[in-house]
């Protein structure tokens, strides 16, 4: 197993059936498994891109060097477009039903794993695209005219892989009413008003300054073990009774303060030094 601290970029296979073509890149670089949507122009997704992605969230969770997972895309235009239209109306409703059943699983897979998970955003974001990145803990997009949004309204169905949930508990049940009914498409600055985006990077070098985002919240800078509990905290409490959700937290703490890195963290502020956390 390599070390997580090795900066030099690791390339990993995923199972998938051969008969499919590659859909989903992925490979670790410094602690940050990177895996990458690959379905040009638009990386449309369909069930196989599904079942790649959730080999590839699967083999970053396992993996004890990772501790990050940054979600990209390839291509300069296109982060991801949504769903295959194409494929779906070649399918039965019954395939439908179980492609945004198991889509939702993956995501939610994504969300429970505790580790921290950034959407590096390198183009167009729109409908499914969007309700992945949504599932992701921190969203960050390139400088561009890239679209945000969610237009299955004029399809004359609903955001189906998250959207109407995911939309409402970060921008407020208000404003996502308003954006899912008109079907809006916007840039990335009114993204990052309404907190759909965290930062924006410039377009330049924008892959490298993502994974370079990502490593600041690896060891020796963060304690990786305390952002994934923090995620696990707020994503679950949230959801939680108040006295629920303060018991949840207790067992989180108590973890971590079993762990190395609290008793590093804890010593250094201490000292008044800075601390070198392990990941432990």
């Amino acid at each position: 197993m390599r070390s997580a601290a090795s900066d030099a970029p690791t390339l990993r296979s995923t199972p998938r059936r051969m008969a499919d073509p590659v859909l989903v890149n992925y490979r670790t670089d410094g602690g940050v498994a990177i895996i990458e949507l690959c379905n040009p122009p638009a990386n449309a997704y369909s069930y196989a891109m599904f079942r790649q992605l959730d080999d590839a969230i699967l083999a970053a969770r396992m993996d004890e060097s990772v501790h990050v997972l940054l979600l990209t895309a390839a291509g300069e235009k296109f982060f991801c477009a949504g769903a295959d239209i194409a494929m779906l109306t070649s399918v039965t409703a019954e395939f439908k039903y179980y492609f945004c059943l198991h889509a939702n699983e993956t995501l939610l897979r994504l969300e429970h794993t505790a580790k921290l998970v950034i959407a590096a955003i390198n183009g167009h974001c729109v409908g499914g695209g969007l309700e992945v990145a949504m599932a992701c803990d921190l969203r960050i997009a390139k400088q561009s005219k890239a679209k945000f949004g969610l237009p299955e309204v004029a399809l004359g169905v609903l955001p189906g892989t998250g959207g109407t949930q995911r939309l409402s508990r970060i921008v407020g049940r208000s404003k996502a009413m308003q954006l899912m009914l008109d079907g809006e498409r916007f840039e990335a600055e009114q993204a990052l008003q309404l907190g759909l985006v965290h930062k924006i990077l410039p377009a330049e070098d924008f892959a490298a300054a993502a994974v370079t985002f990502a490593k600041q919240y690896c060891p020796p800078n963060k304690a990786a073990g305390a952002a994934g509990l923090i995620k696990r905290a707020v994503a679950t409490g949230s959801d939680l009774p108040l006295e629920a959700g303060l018991s949840l937290e207790r067992e989180l703490q108590q973890r971590l303060f079993t762990g190395q890195d609290a008793k590093i963290g804890l010593a250094a502020f201490g000292a008044g030094q800075a601390p070198v956390f392990t990941g432990k």
